[in-house]
């Protein structure tokens, strides 16, 4: 991939951790890690006199991801800066062939599972965002992705293809399906191994030319009767890719239910791949 890698970071152990594997990425592809910590002083604009420690603050906020990420990959080329503004839409804006963020920050409510900025980012950002959580896992040594019969899973298959190969996993696309039920006419009825061995034609049809353009890489094909969120999340992974519908104001509605659910549930970092304008 090479190119520029941003990790969001708030001093949370989620962010941490996301820098953590950001500098990772950085080294296995070879390109440079910036930190980037957004300073809000928005809620302190009537008490003038705090601004200039909280700009010190948030410098030891940055210095400190940066420390974390030399130590976790000295090679790493890696710098860091504060800008002033809002974090979603700073972050969301900035150019980078990847941006990482944790999946809460400092200022979450106690329990939730994503903050609002982490949310924000996965909808509306420029470029791939993974989001990381801070709780240890064991390496599989397999990466999911969401496979639909939408276009808008081949950014997402294209960048879970690219990653297989780099880092030598097996990729496990998923592609779930649902049997409808008609309450109002149960005498309809449907041939279950018809129904899978179409949704299998599916899947084979659209990794065909994926497969082709990366020989190297070894696929597990899984086509489930499930719910797509059960089925992404169901299956231990390293890392789970699934695509996004673009960009728009609708923010975390045109990220699509599937992949907000992802996001919520998944115990590794996910990968959100949204289409190029």
């Amino acid at each position: 991939m090479s190119g520029l890698i941003i990790a969001g970071v708030d001093g949370s152990a989620p962010s941490l951790a996301a820098v953590e594997w950001a500098a990772d990425d950085a080294a296995r592809t070879g390109a440079e890690l910036r930190i980037v910590h957004v300073l809000d002083l928005r809620p302190y604009e009537v008490f003038t006199g705090q601004q200039d420690p909280l700009r010190r603050a948030a410098g030891r906020v940055a210095a400190v991801a940066e420390e974390v990420a030399h130590a976790r990959q000295p090679g790493v080329e890696v710098s860091s800066r504060v800008v002033e503004g809002v974090p979603g839409a700073v972050l969301r804006e900035l150019e980078a062939s990847e941006l990482v963020v944790g999946n809460r920050g400092v200022g979450g409510f106690a329990g939730a599972l994503l903050g609002s900025v982490t949310m924000e980012v996965a909808a509306r950002a420029r470029c791939p965002v993974v989001v990381v959580r801070a709780e240890p896992r064991e390496e599989t040594g397999v990466i999911g992705v969401g496979v639909d019969e939408s276009d808008t899973c081949e950014p997402a298959l294209g960048y879970a293809f690219e990653r297989a190969r780099s880092s030598g996993a097996t990729l496990r696309p998923v592609h779930a399906w649902q049997v409808p039920v008609h309450a109002f006419a149960p005498e309809i009825t449907y041939d279950l191994d018809e129904v899978r061995a179409a949704r299998q034609r599916l899947v084979s049809t659209r990794l065909a030319p994926w497969r082709e353009r990366f020989p190297d890489v070894e696929v597990a094909e899984d086509v489930q009767n499930a719910h797509p969120i059960d089925a992404l999340t169901g299956v231990p992974c390293d890392l789970i890719v699934v695509g996004s519908h673009g960009r728009s104001a609708l923010g975390s509605l045109f990220l699509g239910s599937v992949s907000r659910g992802v996001l919520h549930y998944a115990r590794c970092p996910v990968a959100v791949v949204r289409p190029q304008d």
